[in-house]
């Protein structure tokens, strides 16, 4: 059962996302949050597997609560995705960078948003991978690579660098392994290795990690 919390200023989002989540035998909602302060207690007291976290809320905003969910080493199994309109851009690069799983755009189909979550729990591949490397590859490309990031990459394998940029094209693993010719499970190692070497919460901090390194530019594969 995945269990996710819902953060949202407005009653009737939370209310149609819990029936819709409630259809589905393998999701449950667990708690509700009307504001980021709220969002970021209720996680802590619940530690649910996702969080469905709007942006634009009262007081405290989703990304501030996604900042702190996601630096909270107790909380690493949590999974925080994005929701948001195609004009909050700058925010949803700023909350990816800070470790959000990814985002969707609030207007999404329903069987968008439960494959989302799906996805997201999983681990195995980016939401929405075409959009999501357009939108962290716009913002990369306005400053250039820093050479702190640059240096985390040098403790690569050449195979994993290969890989990681494979992931910032927005593949998944049997993606990967069909074009690097490998079996989907040595992809998956490779690319947990990378993580790990990298302090990459998830794949897509390795795709915003990519770009700013310079291991792969805005462009290069769309």
């Amino acid at each position: 059962m995945i269990r996710v919390l819902l953060a949202d200023d407005q009653a009737l989002v939370r209310s149609g996302f819990r029936a819709l989540l409630g259809s589905q035998p393998d999701l449950e909602v667990v708690g509700e949050a009307a504001d980021g302060a709220e969002a970021l207690a209720r996680v802590r007291e619940l530690v649910p597997d996702v969080v469905l976290m709007d942006i634009r809320m009262p007081g405290t905003d989703g990304l501030a609560a996604t900042r702190e969910i996601t630096a909270d080493a107790g909380l690493e199994t949590v999974r925080v995705i994005v929701l948001t309109t195609f004009t909050e851009d700058s925010y949803v690069f700023d909350a990816i960078r800070h470790g959000a799983s990814g985002f969707l755009v609030k207007d999404s189909e329903p069987e968008d948003l439960i494959k989302a979550i799906r996805i997201v729990h999983g681990g195995d591949a980016l939401l929405a991978p075409a959009v999501t490397r357009t939108l962290i590859a716009e913002f990369a490309a306005r400053s250039r690579p820093g050479p702190g990031t640059a240096r985390a990459l040098e403790g690569l394998t050449d195979r994993e660098r290969e890989v990681v940029a494979q992931v910032a094209a927005g593949l998944t693993n049997e993606e990967i392994a069909g074009t690097l010719f490998m079996s989907p499970t040595t992809a998956k190692t490779h690319v947990s290795r990378a993580m790990s070497k990298l302090g990459a919460r998830d794949r897509a901090q390795l795709v915003v990690l990519a770009y700013e390194s310079g291991l792969v530019r805005p462009g290069w594969a769309t």
